[in-house]
């Protein structure tokens, strides 16, 4: 198990990031909030979580909206997947946006997304003339249709 320091930026008492389970992939993270957040319909906010991370060189914080809240209240990421790189060391804000037709609002420990660690393999980008054959080819966006019939 990797080891992930998370620094509190806050006197207050919050959580630390947390698996609900012992499968879980992602750590819960929550909320830390001096008022309670409402959002409108398509509204979005950055919400603060009073925590700041060290991740690992070599990997990096991955932040994913929680299944429960997306499906069940609409309640999502902003930028869909928020990355934090190994060298930031700032405050975790998380961009949330209400993509339902009610008011939804966030509270003070409020679970309001997940965080992976992962690890990362960087790339050298380069240019070619060619690139190798598949089957796919360059068919996509739905080239591939919707039925496995």
């Amino acid at each position: 198990m990797t080891c992930v320091a998370f620094k509190k930026l806050t006197e207050r008492d919050i959580q630390l990031p947390s698996y609900a389970t012992d499968g879980a992939a992602g750590m819960d993270i929550c909320a830390c909030l001096d008022a309670p957040v409402t959002l409108a319909p398509m509204q979005r906010a950055l919400i603060p979580t009073g925590l700041a991370i060290s991740v690992p060189e070599n990997t990096a914080a991955m932040l994913y909206p929680r299944s429960g809240l997306a499906v069940k209240h609409g309640i999502t990421l902003s930028n869909c997947v928020g990355v934090i790189d190994s060298d930031y060391r700032g405050e975790i804000k998380i961009g949330i946006i209400n993509q339902s037709d009610k008011v939804f609002t966030i509270n003070d420990g409020d679970r309001i997304a997940q965080i992976v660690i992962t690890p990362i393999i960087k790339a050298k980008p380069f240019f070619t003339d060619l690139l190798d054959e598949t089957a796919r080819g360059s068919g996509g966006f739905g080239s591939t249709g919707i039925s496995q019939n």
